[in-house]
Order: structure tokens, then C-alpha cells, then sequence
């Protein structure tokens, strides 16, 4: 049980690669909150003893209201993973600026309002471990996403920079990239389309959310307590 006694939140853990890293915590002890905007399996969740709350983390307000009752009901926060997302694909000559704020709100100034709200509670600890889902289209940058390229290559560099302010109170704070990974988006991709995409991935395959959820929390354990200002790509060898 490596991470028994640990208080994790992860933002947008209602499904897919989120789903994987809350309830992959869970089983390894973690008391494990979950964030989610619209719609969540509550009866799923509370089977498992994953506590669920609706969130929108591009509000500042909810967010801060969020983590001070998380504290005042277990104490701390140890584990931030931010995980929520959305995209709004459309090529940039065509994209709206609704869709283009959308995007930024939540991909970027999201991961920015809760590990400012989650600050204060780590550096009183002085412990943390933060990791932020970034993606490989951060890094290469992809036709028809700008407003999503834009946010993760922002969460990157916002990573290297609160990972240097909060070095010296022992907050680790990193970034995972992952490239396609096998969740209910991929799964409604046609098998042209699917064939495309491995034939630009060395491995030949696409990542399982359990793999990403593997490196989410090596990078959230005492293992990777020399590891920090990292983005590290879990991607098959498509970025190299």
C-alpha cells in the first residue's frame, strides 16, 4: 500500500486517463478525491470509496473553496494531479475566440488556480508532489489544435516554473506527455484512421491509461524525490 495515508486529488478523474490514475491510487491505499464538470458515476465511485465532486477548475472561487474543505476534513493534500481537459479542434483561421478561451481556461489557468490553491496546505507540510497532464501536442504541436497545443505547451512551462519556486519546501513538481493513448476518444476513430496514427508511432501500438497511470504515480512517490521541472513523454517514441 505505497501511498496509505496519502490524500490525492485528480482533477478530471471521472474517466478516461483521470478514471485510471484515481482509482490505481485507490487501490494502492490513497484517500483519493476526484474532480468533474458535467456528469459523473457516483454509485462507481462510491463503491470504490473515491469521493466525487463537481468542480469547474477554471473557476478560481470553486476551486479554493474545494481544497479548504478537503484540508479541513483530512488535514492536508499530498498528491495534485491535473488531469482535466477539453478541445475545441478547428483550424485557427475558423476558430472562435469562445472556443479558443474554453481550451486555455481549463487546460491552463485550471492547473494554474488549483496548484495555487494547493500551495499553501503542501508548503506548511513541506511536502507535495504535483503532476501535470500535459501532451506530446504541447511539444510538436498538431494541425486543427492550436488552442489545445497552446494550453499544454503552457502547462509545461508553467511547470518548470512552479517547480523551481517550491523546490526548497521539498514540492516536487513535474509534467507527463502522453501521445495516444487507448480511451473512449480513440476507440471511435475509424480503422484507416487508427492505422495512420500507428504507422507514426515506433512502438506500433497506443498506450494503455494503466500505463500512464504507472509513470503518474512513480513521478507522486518518494521513488522520484530527485525528479523535478521534468515533462517526461510516455508516447512510444513518436516525440524523439
Amino acid at each position: 500500500m505505497e501511498f496509505k495515508d496519502k490524500v490525492v486529488i485528480v482533477t478530471g478523474g471521472s474517466r478516461g486517463i483521470g478514471k485510471s490514475i484515481a482509482e490505481s491510487f485507490k487501490q494502492d491505499g490513497a484517500e483519493v478525491i476526484i474532480t468533474y464538470k458535467n456528469s459523473v458515476n457516483g454509485e462507481h465511485f462510491d463503491s470504490l470509496g473515491i469521493k466525487h465532486f463537481q468542480c469547474d477548475v477554471a473557476d478560481i472561487k470553486a476551486v479554493q473553496s474545494l481544497t479548504e474543505e478537503i484540508v479541513k476534513q483530512f488535514g492536508k493534500i499530498d498528491i495534485l494531479v491535473n488531469n482535466a481537459g477539453v478541445t475545441k479542434d478547428g483550424l485557427l483561421m475558423r476558430m472562435s475566440e469562445e472556443d479558443w478561451d474554453i481550451v486555455i481556461d481549463t487546460n491552463l489557468k485550471g492547473v494554474f488556480n488549483f496548484i495555487k490553491s494547493v500551495t499553501r496546505p503542501m508548503m506548511g507540510k513541506r511536502y507535495g508532489k504535483i503532476v501535470n497532464i500535459t501532451s506530446i501536442s504541447g511539444i510538436m504541436g498538431n494541425p486543427g489544435q492550436a488552442n489545445y497545443s497552446a494550453s499544454k505547451a503552457g502547462v509545461i512551462g508553467l511547470t518548470k516554473s512552479v517547480a523551481k519556486e517550491l523546490a526548497s519546501r521539498n514540492i516536487n513538481v513535474n509534467a507527463v506527455a502522453p501521445g495516444f493513448i487507448e480511451t473512449e476518444m480513440t476507440d471511435k476513430l475509424s480503422d484507416d484512421v487508427k492505422q495512420n496514427y500507428l504507422n507514426s508511432i515506433p512502438l506500433k501500438r497506443f498506450a494503455s491509461a494503466d500505463e500512464v497511470s504507472a509513470l503518474v504515480k512513480f513521478l507522486s512517490s518518494d521513488k522520484s524525490s530527485y525528479i523535478t521541472g521534468q515533462t517526461i513523454c510516455i508516447d512510444g517514441g513518436l516525440v524523439m
